[in-house]
């Protein structure tokens, strides 16, 4: 009896502790989950088919190749081995797509301002982050939708500085209320390099205008020199218009970009079913022949220059012609691009976690998580469009990408699986509580040691209950999210010093506050 108290005593004051530790931010290597967890336990291809898949792609591009590539890649790519046909076509011998694969970048990182949220992409880690150019924003007040504008963009870059598990930010709006297109790619530029320090990647609508934007951005960076030390922005480029085409004009960016030292998104998004095959392997060969012939592009121009992979094949729902971005058919498309990509060994990305319900619904919540955690599940290097994307890319939502926060931490925590070991299988914990303690486990050192470290608890998830719920007046998911969001906007500092933020503003026309 005495060793029954003594130990229920240490165990009192040892919950208390932890009960106080809980209080305080956990250290990353506490967490449950962060970023760069490794995935890929989940295989939709087997290993005959993902040949099947490589092999069907090379003679793509060795008897169809693609077309329309500006003269510049032309020269490039037929000094490196690619044949011209008379038919203006590009044409790739299987041997110079081996070469290039070998000459490609491994390993790479794609870095933050702020080196905490530098993003090391090998294997099966991944990292989940925005993307899109939505047109709209939703207004889940009104149950409406409105223009998107460069206040927006900035707010959204602000909220995502403080989720943890939204992890880079690519450009998820357009904005709207700016008419000339070289202001709007300032805009866009500055509005997320003052709302965040994690990733960037970015689009610019001409060619011409990489030259004076990187002007923006080298005086962000602090010159130059820095900037190519830490290139903290990534181009995100849509160099083909599949089927099997380049998009001339985004090439030519793609090259000014790689000179000037920026990260480059090989960015192939057919549509299966309209501008791609409308099976999900055809769908996957024809994104994997374009990312391909991308990376043939690339290492002409500069060997070894880092370039995600890119295989962003999209689903139409066959009936309508409407995009379907939350059917499984995408989710399976985006897992077996992430498979591609770890047989060439290559950082990829591929679209998970959007949403073609216009509000932050129980629609959007089924469609967000089963891409999420099957792109997740396939160790996909970089999810794009993960957080806040709804109206299959039309709109986002402020408030639905707060709430992804909580959804991409569950996802998360399936990535990371179950760990299976001496420890784990808890035989010693069974023997003590069934032969020496209260014959349950709520309250002993090891479930209260390991409620941190390996359980994931939603921000704004509720999980009252109806007693608890009624008795807390009943609170609402939506109405928490939006306050959530305006303690954020309330709260969230500009992420670029005051001095600077005047030099630039002083310097360009800038549209937000």
């Amino acid at each position: 009896m005495v060793e029954v108290q003594e130990r229920k005593g240490r165990r009192g004051g040892g919950r208390a502790a932890r009960v106080a530790a809980r209080a305080a931010a956990l250290p990353d290597d506490v967490r449950p989950i962060r970023p760069g967890m490794e995935g890929g336990t989940l295989k939709v291809l087997t290993e005959a088919q993902i040949l099947q898949i490589h092999n069907a792609a090379l003679e793509a591009l060795e008897t169809i190749g693609l077309a329309d590539a500006p003269q510049s890649g032309i020269d490039l790519m037929v000094g490196a081995g690619a044949i011209l046909g008379e038919d203006g076509r590009l044409r790739y011998p299987r041997a110079l797509v081996e070469d290039m694969l070998a000459k490609a970048a491994r390993d790479v990182t794609l870095q933050g301002r702020d080196p905490r949220f530098d993003m090391h992409l090998s294997g099966t880690k991944v990292h989940y982050g925005t993307a899109g150019a939505a047109v709209n924003v939703v207004d889940v007040e009104n149950n409406s939708y409105r223009h998107s504008t460069s206040q927006d963009l900035y707010d959204a870059a602000r909220i995502m500085q403080v989720l943890d598990n939204v992890h880079f930010f690519q450009r998820p709006m357009v904005c709207r209320e700016i008419a000339d297109n070289l202001e709007m790619d300032l805009n866009s530029i500055y509005a997320c390099v003052a709302g965040t320090k994690k990733h960037i990647g970015m689009s610019f609508s001409d060619p011409s205008h990489v030259a004076p934007c990187m002007e923006m951005i080298h005086m962000l960076a602090g010159g130059e020199d820095k900037w190519r030390e830490r290139p903290f922005i990534s181009n995100s480029n849509c160099f083909v218009v599949p089927p099997m085409k380049f998009a001339t004009e985004s090439c030519e960016t793609m090259e000014h970009c790689i000179r000037a030292g920026m990260p480059v998104l090989l960015l192939s998004a057919g549509m299966a079913g309209a501008t791609a095959p409308s099976t999900i392997a055809g769908a996957v060969v024809q994104a994997v022949a374009e990312c391909l012939a991308g990376l043939v592009y690339v290492n002409a121009l500069v060997p070894g220059h880092l370039a995600i992979f890119g295989t962003w094949p999209f689903n139409l729902d066959l009936r309508t012609g409407a995009m379907s971005i939350g059917s499984g058919e995408q989710a399976l498309l985006s897992a077996a691009c992430a498979q591609m990509h770890q047989f060439y060994g290559l950082p990829g990305g591929a679209a998970g976690g959007a949403s073609d319900s216009k509000m932050p619904d129980m629609q959007a919540g089924w469609e967000q998580m089963c891409s999420n955690v099957m792109s997740g599940l396939s160790g996909l290097n970089m999810v794009y469009e993960a957080a806040g994307m709804h109206a299959s890319l039309l709109g986002f939502s402020m408030e639905s990408l707060i709430l992804s926060d909580d959804l991409i931490g569950q996802a998360m925590r399936c990535v990371r699986g179950i760990e299976v070991n001496d420890e784990t299988l808890a035989l010693d914990q069974m023997a003590d509580v069934c032969l020496n303690g209260p014959g349950h486990y709520l309250g002993t050192d090891k479930t209260l040691e390991l409620m941190q470290s390996d359980f994931v608890y939603p921000t704004l998830g509720n999980r009252m209950s109806p007693k608890e719920w009624e008795e807390a007046e009943k609170p609402n998911l939506m109405a928490n999210a939006i306050a959530r969001k305006n303690e954020i906007l309330a709260q969230g500092a500009c992420q670029v010093d005051a001095a600077m933020d005047a030099a630039v503003r002083e310097r360009w026309k800038i549209y937000f506050n």
